[in-house]
């Protein structure tokens, strides 16, 4: 009863009778807002604009019986990230699982149970190197004993295995355990109508008082009755509504920004008369990766990048004007591609 499963509806338009079975998740795809390809395609008239798309679960409520099922489990593993939706809002017409609302309890209460499930797959897992190690000598055994007896520690003290540091080696090691509490977590805070206007200043003062100092954390704040409202308005009429509140993006949005960040993730474009076009790649890649991530064989065969930023492409009406002007730069595979790159691969 926080809005978990009504933000899920109102981002990705799957409805809660597409649930298979009590402890199932949900799975459904939202669309990247992106007002850059809105630009881009008012000047190449192309057949088709394809935004960058995430994916969202949406799980029912943690609880040791759901952290005990294994399909509950197995879901949650593959998952980058978590988002936890913490009610903020009073209402007395909703009831409360805990009789009162207290986000800062039930942050902690879902942390313990991440925490507890992790520590029960350490334990067997330490038992069974435990007597491999005995069997056989194996530096890789001996150091994935260390790593473990190390996160095993990290979670006795109540800490997530986000709070680890880990080198490349280690990150990579403990990263194929699919481990709850070292994924990074974004806290959702539903609030009230009423405190929308307060909306920055909320979520400022969570970051401050909860978030400082806890690596792989992002906070951002939403008013789920406000994003219902707007879900059923054109977008004219949307963004007056949400002015009349001083904001200046949906909520929905700002999750999936606040995913993008947390994730490490950026957008290149590229745009033609066939197709303008959102890739989604991690922040810092280099051209030949961003070149991949259209196609395998552009990677294989790269040979150059043609690269120019967006708004000066908009603003010069096209590649003709951009070359005239000396803004479209050739880059090799070693460049590292910038959010809002607009990108034509040269290759064999």
């Amino acid at each position: 009863m926080v809005g978990k499963t009504s933000l899920f509806t109102i981002l990705t338009g799957v409805h809660e009778h597409a649930r298979v079975g009590a402890l199932e998740a949900r799975q459904g795809v939202a669309r990247v807002p992106d007002p850059r390809l809105d630009a881009l395609a008012e000047v190449f008239q192309p057949g088709k604009v394809t935004h960058a798309t995430m994916e969202y679960l949406d799980f029912p409520s943690i609880s040791k019986e759901a952290l005990r099922d294994p399909k509950y489990l197995a879901a949650m593993r593959l998952a980058d990230a978590l988002a936890h939706v913490l009610r903020v809002f009073d209402d007395d017409t909703i009831p409360h699982e805990r009789g009162s609302v207290d986000p800062a309890r039930d942050l902690d209460d879902v942390e313990t149970e991440l925490i507890l499930s992790d520590l029960v797959v350490i334990e067997k897992r330490l038992e069974r190197l435990d007597k491999d190690r005995k069997k056989i000598k194996s530096a890789d055994l001996d150091r994935e004993f260390e790593l473990l007896t190390e996160a095993k520690a990290t979670l006795e003290d109540n800490q997530p295995l986000r709070a680890m540091t880990l080198d490349p080696e280690g990150e990579k090691r403990i990263r194929g355990f699919g481990f709850l509490s070292q994924k990074p977590i974004l806290y959702v805070l539903n609030i009230g109508e009423e405190e929308a206007p307060r909306l920055h200043d909320i979520e400022r003062d969570f970051a401050h008082k909860r978030l400082a100092g806890h690596p792989r954390t992002a906070v951002t704040a939403i008013c789920g009755k406000i994003e219902a409202e707007l879900a059923e308005l054109d977008p004219a009429e949307a963004r007056d509504y949400l002015a009349s509140y001083g904001l200046p993006e949906s909520g929905l949005e700002r999750i999936i920004t606040a995913g993008y960040s947390l994730l490490g993730l950026m957008s290149f474009l590229t745009a033609g008369e066939t197709e303008v076009r959102a890739w989604t790649v991690p922040v810092h890649s280099p051209a030949l990766k961003a070149a991949g991530a259209i196609h395998t064989d552009f990677e294989k065969k790269f040979i150059r990048a043609e690269v120019v930023n967006w708004k000066t492409l908009v603003d010069l009406g096209g590649y003709a004007g951009a070359r005239e002007k000396g803004q479209l730069r050739l880059e090799g595979k070693e460049y590292v591609v910038q959010d809002g790159d607009v990108l034509v691969i040269r290759h064999g």
